[in-house]
């Protein structure tokens, strides 16, 4: 796994530096971070690759994952889309399976550290642990929760207000809450194998290996198979555009270990494609991150046709690979795209489906998109600047209300 030094040709020396005097700072500090699956969607992998940095510049920093039934994770499944709003009724007997698998989370986990930072939905009830710990508590909420449905918000608002700092990923996703907020993006890390630069002949093995050809373009999608990643939405856009140019759609997903609704959706998109030839549907594990890195490159144009979405790192990803990316303007993905500068933004099957007649005929332009696009994640949103919010979201816990934090 790479280390910061390792860092610097991409950011430079400046920001490395930056990122080991605030770990000197907050040296030998226990920090323990808890999350609800370690193996597939962009928490976990943000936490897999930030931990041992923290580690690497001083910091005490731990990495937890609770445990739940079946019954939980379809709970939280049901009240992560309904944060997005999608309507839902929640009953007193969701509350008990949720508050009996905060208990049982509470007897197994070991939180006695400074600072406790939880991320999303599911483990927000570890909470009732901090008035026996007397530690900080950080809330780091991944997903929009601006327009819920009722009785959503209501279902958590009351564990949430109990933290001392609530984190979120852009201004607009954010709740009026009696406690200090502030605003962090997520990042891609570009030394990951996800993200790393390929040999050709890496690239060229992979397609081999999914069954696709690279004699003619690819679009592709990457995304866990998710109603709100609009599957079956990019393949109508997909049938649309192909009747002017000639080219073929890869549809790249997996899913993850909190998420049970991900394999009736991925069943539906193959009923979908049916035995289109130019439509391959591959389903991977969560680790097949040089897969989807080899995807991504060989890819003529990228799609994120989100309906709802909380960050969506899937275009910085595409971006950071020079790709021109056709996106849902929704959630976290207008922060990484200014229309038709650095990607493209888009609202309905029809609207992609130009786009992406537009780009695979305008080869310079699409070229170009990707360029600002590129520039635009080295700027804001690699791993190490996520590093250094986070960190000085930690110095503001043994600081609050100094208006400064000093170095």
């Amino acid at each position: 796994m790479a280390g910061l030094e390792e860092y610097k040709p991409i950011v430079g020396a400046g920001v490395v530096e930056e990122l080991r005097i605030l770990g000197d700072r907050l040296r030998n500090r226990r920090v323990v971070n808890v999350n609800s699956t370690r193996v597939g969607g962009g928490v976990a992998e943000i936490l897999n690759r930030l931990v041992p940095l923290l580690q690497e510049v001083g910091i005490d920093a731990r990495w937890e994952v609770i445990r739940g039934t079946q019954e939980f994770f379809d709970l939280t499944k049901r009240m992560h889309n309904a944060l997005h709003g999608k309507p839902d009724t929640f009953t007193a007997q969701d509350r008990e399976i949720y508050n009996t698998a905060t208990e049982d989370n509470l007897a197994a986990l070991d939180l006695g550290a400074d600072i406790v930072f939880i991320h999303d939905p599911q483990p927000a009830g570890l909470i009732r642990a901090r008035r026996d710990l007397g530690n900080k508590w950080i809330w780091r909420c991944h997903i929009d929760v601006s327009a819920p449905a009722p009785g959503a918000w209501e279902f958590i608002a009351p564990l949430v207000e109990k933290y001392d700092l609530a984190v979120f990923s852009a201004p607009q996703f954010s709740r009026e809450l009696p406690i200090p907020e502030v605003l962090i993006a997520p990042s891609i890390d570009p030394l990951s194998d996800k993200n790393r630069e390929l040999r050709e002949s890496e690239i060229e093995q992979v397609l081999q290996r999914i069954g696709v050809r690279s004699d003619k373009p690819i679009v592709t999608q990457v995304s866990r198979f998710d109603r709100f990643k609009d599957p079956l939405g990019v393949i109508d856009a997909f049938k649309l555009a192909r009747e002017r140019v000639d080219c073929q759609l890869i549809l790249v997903g997996g899913s993850a270990t909190d998420d049970p609704e991900g394999a009736q959706v991925l069943k539906e998109v193959r009923e979908r494609a049916a035995d289109d030839a130019d439509i391959h549907v591959v389903d991977l594990p969560p680790t097949s991150n040089i897969e989807i890195n080899a995807i991504q490159r060989a890819s003529t144009v990228v799609i994120q046709k989100s309906l709802k979405e909380g960050f969506g790192l899937t275009v910085s990803e595409a971006l950071w690979k020079g790709k021109p990316v056709i996106a849902g303007a929704v959630g976290g993905i207008p922060l990484q795209i200014t229309h038709k500068y650095s990607g493209i933004l888009t609202h309905t099957v029809e609207g992609t489906a130009f786009w992406i007649k537009m780009l695979l005929s305008a080869p310079e332009f699409a070229a170009k998109l990707g360029e600002n696009g590129r520039e635009h994640v080295r700027n804001n949103f690699l791993l190490t600047r996520h590093m250094r919010d986070y960190m000085l979201a930690f110095l503001f816990m043994e600081t609050q209300g100094e208006s400064v934090v000093e170095l």
